[in-house]
């Protein structure tokens, strides 16, 4: 099992930390105080392909296998899970994309993408959030095509797509044998954006509503056959859990790494706390757990571009094991700062709070 790079994926994932060190983390407290996007930031994000990760090379993206883009993903969340999650969204939009779609689909899709476009994965609802059979977003055939109404809800990037990827029921009767998948232009008469979410944490992430009233798609839009929506969301989460596994071990790191810097920084009773012997351990844990949820992480993504029958096993232990990380080492972070690590002042209080969505 070889986690090693080649030299161009290394530059790749180089680029992500410089970016994260030089352009998000400067911008990511800020960021996090107003809840909204910085339209520099997203558009050094757009330029340097970190909102295409998952278009492939025959049109006209680098071609990443999903352990890079799950590195690359790991390296933008040190700098904020946030932003990391504005690209890891597009990519996840762009699965059902990859699996389903005609070449005319995905060639579309992926000249949106390319061009700086972003999208959104909108499945849930209401009434459906992690059982996906219970969709009631309903796609009417009609002559041509299909009219859609309902309404999604915390959908990433919605208030800033170009491009939806829309998950709607073809049967009256709803369940997952009428699941289907749609590609869904933004500026489509019919769609509006709905309230958007305020968030606790990773706020550099727009989250909103999604409503569909009367709006009409082609035939054209609709990705694969009738009914095969179910399959296609459970591939893509397959596929995607791993992403989101490597975004927590990013915000451990980050909050590790802050914690360390701290921690042989502050002084108590004439001597730095580092040489405590209780922080000592406290840093030991965090970086045992977070180097453990790396290496799950990796071998999921390893298993999934293998084929591996364990891979849909794996992905799910990677994301699990990876979040509860995240969350552990944060809260363990900010208690090694004490105080100071409560402060809005300082990044850790962030980091716990962009954990808890993981």
């Amino acid at each position: 099992m070889d986690f090693s790079l080649d030299a161009k994926q290394q530059e790749l994932v180089n680029l992500a930390r410089e970016i994260a060190q030089k352009e998000i983390a400067p911008r990511a407290l800020d960021i996090d105080k107003s809840g909204v996007m910085d339209e520099d930031l997203l558009h050094i994000l757009k330029q340097s392909g970190m909102t295409q990760l998952a278009v492939p090379k025959e049109y006209g993206g680098a071609g990443l296998d999903l352990l890079t883009g799950a590195m690359i993903s790991e390296e933008l969340a040190k700098g904020c899970a946030g932003v990391a999650t504005v690209c890891a969204a597009n990519s996840l939009a762009s699965f059902p994309i990859l699996i389903g779609g005609t070449d005319e689909q995905k060639k579309e899709y992926f000249d949106c993408l390319n061009a700086g476009g972003i999208s959104c994965f909108a499945l849930t609802e209401p009434g459906a959030g992690s059982d996906a059979g219970a969709v009631s977003c309903r796609a009417k055939k009609v002559d041509g095509g299909y009219v859609l109404n309902g309404t999604k809800c915390f959908i990433t990037n919605a208030p800033i797509c170009d491009k939806i990827t829309l998950f709607a029921n073809t049967r009256e009767s709803g369940g997952i044998r009428g699941l289907t998948v749609f590609t869904v232009d933004r500026n489509t008469p019919g769609i509006s954006i709905g309230k958007e979410e305020d968030k606790m944490g990773i706020r550099a992430s727009a989250t909103s509503e999604i409503i569909f009233d009367d709006c009409f798609v082609p035939a054209s839009a609709r990705i694969g056959r009738e009914g095969m929506g179910f399959r296609i969301a459970m591939q893509t989460l397959e596929t995607s859990r791993p992403v989101v596994g490597a975004i927590s071990v990013g915000i451990a790191q980050a909050a590790l790494e802050n914690a360390i810097h701290y921690a042989h920084q502050r002084k108590q009773f004439g001597q730095k706390i580092a040489s405590f012997e209780m922080v000592q351990e406290m840093i030991a844990n965090m970086v045992t757990k977070t180097e453990a949820a790396r290496a799950l992480v990796y071998k999921a993504c390893w298993l999934q571009m293998h084929g591996d029958k364990q891979a849909s096993m794996f992905s799910a232990m990677s994301k699990c094991f990876a979040s509860d990380v995240a969350m552990e080492v944060t809260t363990t972070a900010v208690q090694v700062m004490g105080g100071n690590g409560y402060s809005r002042e300082n990044p850790n209080e962030k980091y716990m709070r962009d954990a808890k969505i993981m």
